[in-house]
């Protein structure tokens, strides 16, 4: 009883229909003071709504009414899809209407907000990404979300001066689009979807276009992910059209990268390749010194890593595999997963199965400790592929090599689907 205690406090459920009337006699409450009641008990629908706010109050609202849902495991909307239309209003409506806002002055004793609430934001979202980095979104994303609801939203309704908003709304834009990361990383697309959205319009209301083009490239790179290619181009276009004004080499590489990354799967190689050769001219001429720290991890490394996915897109096998032996920095576990599955999949397309199995059992023990539904979707693309190559020695020891990892195994349940 005691562990179930401690999960409800925790943010991990709310108790069921057995104990919640004992908590509420107990402790003289109804069960709305004590926070049990449940989105799925009252469906509401504008939860699904992935529209673009359009005012501050609107987006503090939103935001928060996702992350209690996201926290009480409101199904209609962890199972949602994205909205075309969402991404569409979203990149338009910034890019016309660039200028933040401001919200009215609450009343009231809402609590007064400093730098420092500021700074313990950065910090605690900043230890939060190196938990994505390293265990993957599934891991941690519920104490993120957590954090952010009980301790993030109520500084939102505060009091503070234009400068501390400024920097309070950019700060916890960054954090709600980890929120999207993580999610998107999870699998969660269509409230993955809803966070970067959010995450977009507190971006613009910071005056922070850098981070607004890196959400609209977050954007594109999930867009890409699903199937939605045409319209992970015009996202990347979009992002580098909104900061034309404070452009940096680094974000612009990252968003011809990105453009290419969609190209590459419309098959339209001589563009994918110029988009490719943009990113490297841009890269070639940063200075980490001018640059958002949040993008300083965008470096020569992560751009082979991402033209080994275009080129092994287009067919270039032998390309895919170049880039892609360049393309592991060992320090980021779940890039580093990606990039040797990556590579495992050029090898497989180059006639060479058992050095993609090689490969691929690298990235296994690489990833063991990763949880991720989007690591799960690379190995279950390579075992498909896999499934049609020669059952050679090296290809049967590898499937018992492979037995033995967890992420293997999730595979099943895409190859029986």
């Amino acid at each position: 009883m005691k562990r179930r205690i401690a999960s409800w406090e925790n943010g991990h459920g709310v108790p069921d229909d057995f104990y919640s009337p004992l908590l509420c006699e107990a402790l003289g409450l109804d069960p709305a003071e004590l926070g049990l009641t449940h989105p799925a008990a009252a469906p509401d629908a504008s939860l699904l709504d992935a529209g673009y706010p359009d005012t501050p109050e609107a987006a503090f609202t939103a935001v928060d009414r996702l992350w209690r849902a996201d926290l009480d495991g409101y199904e209609p909307l962890l199972t949602s899809e994205p909205s075309e239309p969402a991404w569409n209003e979203a990149s338009l409506r910034w890019l016309v209407a660039p200028e933040g806002a401001f919200p009215a002055e609450p009343g009231g004793d809402s609590p007064r907000v400093g730098l420092a609430d500021v700074a313990m934001i950065k910090s605690t979202a900043d230890m939060f990404a190196q938990l994505d980095d390293r265990f993957g979104g599934d891991h941690a994303r519920q104490s993120l979300i957590q954090y952010l609801s009980r301790d993030v939203a109520p500084l939102l309704s505060g009091r503070y001066t234009q400068a501390i908003g400024r920097a309070l709304f950019s700060t916890v834009a960054e954090a709600t689009l980890l929120a999207g990361w993580m999610s998107y990383d999870a699998c969660h697309h269509g409230l993955a979807q809803r966070y970067f959205v959010q995450a977009l319009r507190l971006a613009q209301d910071g005056e922070d276009k850098r981070l607004a083009g890196s959400i609209l490239s977050a954007m594109s790179h999930q867009a890409t992910f699903l199937g939605r290619f045409t319209q992970a181009a015009t996202l990347a276009r979009a992002a580098r059209m909104g900061i034309t004004s404070v452009a940096t080499p680094t974000l612009l590489a990252q968003f011809h990268a990105m453009e290419a990354r969609a190209l590459a799967r419309t098959d339209d190689t001589c563009a994918c390749e110029v988009a490719l050769a943009d990113a490297t001219r841009a890269l070639e001429g940063r200075n980490s010194d001018d640059e958002p720290e949040w993008i300083t991890y965008f470096d020569e490394v992560e751009l082979a890593a991402e033209a080994a996915h275009c080129f092994r897109d287009t067919s270039s096998a032998r390309q895919a595999v170049t880039h892609g032996e360049n393309a592991m920095s060992g320090s980021h576990v779940r890039s580093d997963f990606f990039a040797t599955m990556v590579l495992a999949d050029a090898h497989m397309h180059a006639g060479d199965p058992e050095e993609a199995c090689r490969v691929a059992a690298d990235a296994l023990d690489l990833g063991e400790q990763l949880k991720s539904a989007r690591c799960v979707s690379y190995l279950a693309e390579f075992r498909r592929n896999l499934a049609r190559a020669s059952q050679t020695a090296a290809v049967r020891d590898f499937h018992e090599q492979a037995a033995e990892h967890r992420l293997w195994l999730a595979t099943e349940q895409h190859t029986t689907a």
